[in-house]
């Protein structure tokens, strides 16, 4: 507390009761016995001023309000005091930015203000650091571990200011725990989030839907790993909220500026070569979504996706086409060049690319494929297993007609060539003509349908790096799982 009096009066006049003034912005009050000069004594007053009062001459009092006392003083001195000397006039924007500077409330505090609760200082402090770490670090980088309850709870059984037993009350929203601490004593409370929380959404939570989502996991192989731990996880309907909410929509627009820029890129371009093939969600024929896939076949990169649901073409039969027509529309309004496609021997697609005028090639791998089996299936028969021992050369005899012809009569001259080489040694055994594998070999060879095929085989790009990408797909979108439309598109 400061006294404020007339300091150009008389010493000796220190006893008489005229009003005395006191400020009441300090935040004490008076003491019954006690001598009410700040800071200074007896003994400092001959020499020596008091540091802590910023008082002036003429005296002048900013910011305070102030009331003369009803009642005497009866506690002042009339010992004669040494007016202390004048001091330099400070001016009014120094004391007006802390008026409070050497008050006596702040000396006995040491430097604390008069309404210092530690209680709220530690919780702001810990709000504080739980901020920063969460400007700097973003939730996704934050690394995250198993805690058990009762080690939890251990941090919140006593209070951090009186050290005594607190009350605690918990709230748990799937793998989020919030944890409310109320001090009975002191009253200190304290609210304690397991996660960052986003809006209303824990973040745990939706990083787990996240994580479970985009890695092809299933969510019910993973409730049962969380079961067989005793772990807490949110349920399979807000797992489904999370994906047709945040995932599905972050996918679908990331895939849409991905396949803009492939587009753009296909247009600056003079000729394209792709290669189209269609994944059923299920073998047989029997599927409910066909997802058709157009790749650049220069450098590897899915230009188009196109998921065709059954229903819509009256069988799934017929999806394989509606998504090769869907496809070649985007890439004609994008102004993309087509110089020839690669597919497989699918009817209906020869067919309408045929009448559209558009560069058909087959696959090496299909036809192979079909050749090899017919083969492997004609060596099980009687007189006939000489047949399974020519496969691997009949194999890499297609690969090498395709590779090594620019055109298709060339192709099928090279599919049967004129014997050029000399009388092989008695040790190589052959096959003589007559006999029912010879027979059984030119047969599954020289059909017209093969013919065709081997004319049409592709000589320079393939499409096993599509074939590849559908079998990465299988990793998202199990054959024997049932996924809705928009999660079949974004697996």
């Amino acid at each position: 507390m400061i006294l404020f009096s007339s300091l150009q009066a008389s010493t000796s006049h220190a006893t008489s009761r005229s009003p005395v003034m006191t400020d009441s912005a300090c935040q004490t009050d008076p003491p019954k016995y006690r001598t009410v000069r700040p800071q200074l004594s007896s003994r400092t007053l001959g020499s020596h001023r008091s540091t802590a009062v910023q008082a002036k001459i003429p005296c002048r009092s900013v910011g305070v309000e102030t009331l003369p006392l009803e009642v005497p003083v009866p506690f002042l001195t009339s010992t004669p005091l040494k007016r202390p000397p004048k001091r330099p006039r400070v001016d009014l924007e120094e004391e007006y930015e802390d008026p409070f500077e050497g008050s006596s409330s702040l000396v006995i505090s040491e430097g604390q203000d008069a309404t210092y609760d530690p209680a709220e200082s530690i919780t702001n402090a810990t709000e504080t650091t739980a901020m920063s770490g969460q400007e700097q670090n973003p939730p996704q980088t934050i690394n995250t571990y198993i805690v058990y309850e009762t080690c939890l709870m251990e941090l919140f059984e006593s209070c951090p200011v009186c050290k005594r037993v607190c009350d605690v009350q918990t709230r748990r929203i799937g793998t989020f725990i919030s944890v409310q601490q109320l001090c009975p004593h002191c009253q200190f409370t304290r609210n304690w989030n397991s996660q960052p929380v986003l809006g209303s959404t824990p973040v745990g939570n939706l990083q787990l839907s996240v994580a479970t989502y985009v890695n092809g996991a299933s969510f019910y192989k993973l409730s049962k790993v969380f079961k067989a731990m005793n772990m807490q996880l949110c349920k399979y309907n807000t797992f489904r909220r999370h994906a047709r909410m945040f995932i599905e929509p972050a996918i679908v627009s990331y895939w849409q500026k991905s396949q803009e820029g492939m587009l753009q890129k296909l247009h600056a371009e003079e000729k394209v070569i792709v290669g189209g093939d269609m994944r059923a969600d299920s073998p047989g024929h029997y599927a409910k979504f066909g997802s058709y896939t157009m790749m650049d076949l220069k450098n590897n990169k899915v230009v188009d996706l196109q998921l065709v649901q059954s229903n819509e073409v009256g069988g799934s039969y017929h999806m394989e086409l509606k998504g090769l027509k869907r496809s070649l529309e985007l890439l004609k309004e994008r102004g993309v060049t087509l110089d020839c496609i690669v597919t497989d021997r699918h009817l209906q697609i020869q067919k309408f690319l045929r009448e559209s005028s558009i560069t058909q090639f087959f696959d090496v791998w299909h036809i192979e494929k079909g050749i090899s089996k017919q083969l492997e299936k004609a060596a099980k028969k009687k007189d006939c297993e000489k047949l399974r021992g020519w496969v691997k050369s009949i194999r890499n005899h297609i690969y090498w007609t395709a590779a090594t012809s620019t055109t298709g009569p060339e192709r099928v001259a090279k599919w049967f060539p004129k014997c050029l080489h000399p009388l092989r040694i008695a040790q190589y055994q052959w096959m003589a003509a007559g006999t029912p594998a010879f027979h059984k070999l030119e047969t599954i060879l020289s059909t017209k349908r093969i013919l065709k095929a081997v004319a049409k085989l592709s000589p320079h790009h393939q499409t096993s790096s599509l074939e590849s990408f559908h079998a990465v797909i299988l990793r998202f979108a199990q054959k024997n799982v049932v996924f809705p439309f928009l999660g079949m598109l974004c697996r």
